[in-house]
């Protein structure tokens, strides 16, 4: 980057040494009045993503920005084109470069006003933003053949810029760079660039043959919040939690206004107490604490674990560099979340669309490789189901199937290559319009399952796959890594065959006993590695299909419920966060008057052995939405008794028949064992029916509770739903520790589960 002084600010300095020369002929305040006039011009300055050697994108409106005094007219000069700005009462400037073609040939842009900057080496072609966690961050020289592809990264084509690690709680003005700004993609610096970033522009360059910006934002171990602005966070009852937090800390919100003058006031009044006591020779009270709500969001041992700090530093100073589109690697760090993962990358999306001012902006995303990492061997599948869903839902966004290029003893696969690759096979499919390459890896079109019958005798499921001709498998073996379960949930493994010529597995676990097949599921486990593949050589990512028929166990353990509909069918082991997500929500299609509600809870242990509770009641709100999950959405918060209950269960232990009273306690917040309703023959020292609730913190723990007051039993129990597989769950009283299975993570030794929401009309 070159930089000039215009002839306007050498004269001044020319005249500034000739009044020093001549100081017995002029005033010592002159002088001074001068100096300072000439040292507080500032001169026009660009943020680091603008510098020399840098690709520009082609064929959209270019915003080129930065600062200068107040007032100063900037005049942006490129590829013929000259815009000029005025630069703010804040110094800020910008203008947007008309659409300009595809340059191979380097230029200079010039950017001129009381100094010139001219930036040279400049490119004109695709800009892509690349980040994520440590397997975008994963670099060139740790990859396979590492020594060959470092040797070969000679491509003047490909510029590399790479963000340099760093958080903030509010938004930054620049950012750092590894290096000098953007640099040639050469094999000096390659190396320590992101793998993933290098081999999908690298395919790009290759097919399109025209120049590719890449810049590497990203940071091992962060999560997805980080990476979020405050606005991604808006209008999401899912991450309302967040968004809570992230306006409470946010200068100039409504929540941060009101917070802020509430801490003001009580710290004025303790400042007001405080020196009256020290007039009267008293002791000086304690200051009031400062409000946990306003603490920065970077606070604490990993600061860029909070929401938006990564945004407000890696991400927001790029704001608006014209981009094409960004690629996405991240997803470790929030395993065990589950379709709330869904939940934030929507957030992710739409704020960056937003900010880059491109509504249409495509994300394309790995999803991630198996792993062993020990614990509930279900957390990543439901990561996959999160990812599968939104790259199926977003109509600007794909998703790169990586189950066959893992280690699942490194959570690091060492081959970037097909990452960063078949990355870029959706890059060219999807937004450059290349029809013949395809990227779209098999996924479940549909399934048909086979009972056993007089006209069946080889039970199964035939099983089609969309984006695919024909099937195959990367090994010529069998397809693996297929289960099949019948009505009681439990999965055996089953035998697959490919229909030749056709993109239909056909599927038997007949000799596991599987004869009424209800649910499928392929490749779900954390370590499995499945063979499947289409014609193109994409891997098929995993999935489950079915469900147990939401009333068949309902109407076999009690057919006197016949008469109820069902409003919420829910899998409590799930992963949900502070909001649920219901397998069914049918209370749109629920009319008349509510004569009674009930709740049916079936939970099956490892060894197939279940249990079932049922209990009804007379309703205690007419609001549909409170009958639920008391998620802090639904504002149901209950301790209350409920009048008439009829309760069956097939645990000997378990009262049952009809009760004139039982009680509630529905809420989403915290509690404690205190009997704070003073409920008869509740305990003020273990968690039973006679709880407090701690609405401070909110959401918290949960607490969906009924309880047969006359017996001292739980009837069913179901807290902190946020924790899915670790949750409390459970029928009649706990056999040891509280009563209402509060802190037992039950859930944990289960095997399947299901609660049903009912209700019963006129």
């Amino acid at each position: 980057m070159k930089h000039t002084t215009c002839p306007s600010r050498q004269i001044l300095r020319r005249l500034l040494c000739r009044l020093a020369a001549t100081a017995a002929t002029a005033t010592a305040a002159t002088v001074a009045a001068i100096a300072i006039a000439a040292t507080a011009t500032a001169a026009v300055k660009l943020p680091a993503v603008f510098s020399d050697n840098m690709v520009l994108q082609r064929d959209t409106p270019v915003p080129v920005w930065g600062l200068a005094d107040p007032g100063e007219q900037v005049t942006v000069t490129f590829a013929g084109q000259t815009k000029t700005a005025t630069a703010g009462a804040d110094g800020k400037w910008r203008v947007d470069l008309d659409k300009i073609a595809t340059s191979k040939n380097p230029a200079t842009l010039t950017i001129a006003a009381s100094n010139t900057l001219s930036l040279s080496n400049v490119l004109v072609g695709e800009v892509w933003l690349c980040s994520g966690q440590s397997n975008m961050e994963w670099t060139v020289q740790k990859t396979n053949d590492s020594a060959a592809e470092i040797r070969r990264a000679s491509h003047p084509l490909i510029r590399l810029l790479h963000v340099k690690k760093a958080w903030a709680n509010a938004p930054a003005d620049d950012i750092e760079t590894v290096g000098a700004g953007w640099k040639p993609c050469t094999p000096e610096n390659i190396p320590e660039f992101s793998a993933v970033a290098y081999f999908f522009g690298r395919e790009l360059k290759d097919t399109l043959d025209v120049p590719v910006g890449l810049i590497n934002s990203s940071w091992g171990g962060t999560r997805i919040e980080p990476w979020t602005s405050p606005l991604g966070f808006e209008d999401n009852p899912a991450l309302d939690d967040i968004n809570t937090r992230v306006q409470a800390v946010t200068p100039g919100t409504a929540t941060n206004k009101r917070l802020a003058a509430a801490a003001l006031d009580s710290q004025a009044a303790w400042l007001d107490t405080a020196r009256q006591a020290a007039a009267s020779n008293k002791t000086i009270p304690q200051p009031p604490a400062f409000p946990a709500e306003l603490a920065p969001l970077g606070a604490g041992a990993r600061p860029q674990a909070g929401p938006t700090t990564l945004y407000n530093a890696m991400i927001h100073p790029l704001v608006p560099y014209a981009l094409r589109g960004a690629i996405w690697y991240q997803g470790e760090a929030n395993r065990g979340e589950g379709m709330l993962y869904y939940e934030k990358m929507k957030a992710l999306v739409k704020s960056w669309r937003a900010v880059f001012e491109n509504p249409a902006l495509p994300l394309y995303f790995a999803q991630l490789a198996p792993y062993k990492y020990g614990g509930d061997p279900l957390a990543l599948p439901e990561i996959w189901r999160a990812q599968e869903r939104f790259a199926k839902e977003d109509p600007h966004s794909g998703m790169a199937v990586i189950n066959d290029i893992g280690n699942i003893q490194n959570i690091h696969p060492t081959d970037k290559q097909t990452v960063g690759k078949r990355l870029a096979l959706h890059a060219l499919n999807k937004t450059y319009g290349r029809a013949n390459v395809k990227c779209e890896s098999p996924v479940l079109a549909r399934v048909q399952f086979l009972p056993l019958s007089k006209q069946n005798k080889k039970p199964g499921a035939a099983i089609a796959f969309a984006h695919a001709q024909t099937l195959t498998t990367r090994d010529g073996k069998a397809p693996d890594s297929f289960e099949l379960a019948g009505p009681d949930g439990s999965f055996k493994p089953a035998t697959a065959t490919i229909v030749p010529g056709q993109p239909i597995i056909m599927l038997s676990a007949a000799a596991e006993g599987v004869t009424d097949p209800r649910l499928v599921r392929f490749a779900w486990s954390e370590t499995a590695e499945p063979n499947l593949r289409n014609e193109a050589g994409l891997q098929a990512g995993a999935f489950t299909h079915g469900e147990i028929p939401v009333r068949e166990l309902l109407d076999k353990c009690v057919p006197a419920a016949t008469a109820y509909q069902v409003a919420y069918a829910l899998d409590p082991l799930a992963r949900h966060g502070a909001e649920v997500t219901y397998l069914v929500n049918r209370t749109a299609g629920i009319s008349g008057k509510i004569k009674r509600v009930a709740y049916f809870l079936h939970l099956m242990n490892p060894d197939g052995a279940a249990a079932y509770a049922f209990v009804s009641m007379d309703p205690f709100t007419t609001d549909l939405k409170k009958i639920g999950v008391p998620t802090k959405n639904s504002g149901a918060r209950f301790q209350q008794t409920v009048e008439n209950l009829e309760i069956a269960s097939s645990l000997p232990n378990v009262k049952t028949g009809a009760f004139k009273r039982g009680n509630i306690e529905f809420w989403d917040c915290n509690y404690s064992a205190p009997n704070a309703a003073r409920v008869p023959g509740a305990s003020d020292t273990t968690n039973d029916f006679g709880d407090s609730m701690t609405t401070a913190r909110s959401p918290g723990y949960g607490s969906m509770q009924i309880h047969n007051t006359a017996e001292k039993q739980t009837v069913i129990a179901y807290n902190k739903w946020s924790d899915g597989p670790n949750c409390d769950l459970g029928i009649g009283n706990q056999p040891a520790g509280h009563p209402d299975w509060t802190f037992s993570k039950s859930g944990s030794r289960l095997r399947s589960a299901q609660l049903l929401v009912l209700v019963l009309t006129e």
